[in-house]
């Protein structure tokens, strides 16, 4: 019986920390199936056909990732994504409906190294978004690079993610009707670069943006705070000066103006806990909705309207971190910094 106990338990670990392992590099590898068969194919091979169908079938399908996408719901209920969810384990909390008869820009704080938080909430059934908030169709925003690519840009379109571009929210949030709800991870890469345990600092005061597309399609703001987020990775960030800080820096700002993504030097658990690896520890994730923000409808918003609203959404923010950091993990005398 201890033995069967034991065995069960190792197994169940054993599938949390594959689920968790195979993410990243799924994407590289679907990632480089097309970017180097379709050249070689094409080139070296009589299958070139099969490159050219597959180039206009891109060509043709252009537009879907910036016009809803085309989501599965086989794909938001894997059984991956629950062993994934129980890895750390991941939770969402509802505090307040939201009304199908209005339209969200759900904005989430921080930023964390990879936004596991992010992704298994609003972008995976797997703590169960669509029971939580009936009629809601959520739609995690991310970086437009990723759908330029082949067979990755369906794989993420199954899962309901979609262009942080303006053409591509502008399009969920005024030409789908009602019902919709937009993520942003506002912080973006810079607030990945302030990801660290014990922390609790967000990168919002100029990020505007968010707000200025809340008011010109009307979508009430929501704030979202992911408790937990910034300690499944220790970062490390060396002296100025230093040979290996400036060989940093450099990268960051590469990767920065190319892709849009910030190079962090972080690290976390191995293959098994205790051991020291790029895997993330084993701590609650919890994902905690707050009260929709209404906004009214406002073709050309000023500056002096933007900055109210961005200085409500704040203030609302604070609100929401306060209420639920102690139950949360988070000492009750340490303070939101908002930079």
């Amino acid at each position: 019986m201890t033995v069967t106990f034991f065995s069960r338990l190792d197994l169940q670990e054993g599938l949390q920390t594959l689920s968790v392992l195979q993410w990243i590099p799924s994407y590289i590898i679907l990632g480089a199936i097309p970017i180097l068969l379709i050249p070689y194919f094409l080139v070296f091979t009589k299958f070139w056909s099969a490159s050219v169908l597959a180039l206009a079938w891109l060509v043709y399908d252009w537009n879907t990732h910036s016009q809803g996408g085309r989501r599965s719901a086989w794909v938001r209920n894997w059984t991956l994504w629950k062993y994934f969810r129980n890895y750390f384990p991941v939770k969402l909390v509802k505090t307040h409906d939201l009304s199908p008869k209005h339209n969200y820009i759900i904005a989430n704080h921080p930023h964390g190294i990879v936004s596991y938080g992010a992704f298994i909430n609003f972008a995976t059934e797997a703590t169960g978004f669509t029971q939580m908030f009936p009629s809601i169709s959520p739609s995690l925003a991310t970086l437009e690079g990723i759908f330029w690519i082949p067979i990755v840009r369906d794989y993420v379109m199954s899962m309901g993610l979609c262009p942080v571009s303006k053409l591509a929210l502008n399009y969920l949030l005024t030409q789908k009707g009602s019902g919709n709800a937009v993520i942003i991870v506002v912080g973006g890469a810079t607030e990945a670069l302030l990801s660290k345990p014990g922390t609790s600092i967000i990168f919002l005061k100029e990020r505007k943006g968010f707000v200025k597309l809340a008011l010109k399609t009307g979508a009430y703001l929501v704030p979202s705070y992911t408790f937990g987020e910034n300690e499944v990775h220790n970062q490390t960030t060396f002296p100025e000066g230093t040979w290996i800080r400036i060989f940093q820096k450099h990268f960051q700002n590469i990767g920065k103006r190319i892709l849009g993504i910030n190079f962090c030097t972080f690290h976390g658990r191995g293959l098994t806990r205790g051991s020291w690896g790029f895997l993330p520890f084993n701590r609650p994730v919890t994902t905690v909705v707050g009260e929709p923000l209404p906004v009214p409808r406002i073709n050309r918003p000023s500056k002096e309207v933007v900055d109210k609203y961005h200085a409500l959404y704040i203030r609302a923010l604070h609100k929401l971190f306060d209420q639920h950091k102690v139950e949360y993990g988070v000492p009750e005398t340490q303070e939101l910094t908002v930079i």
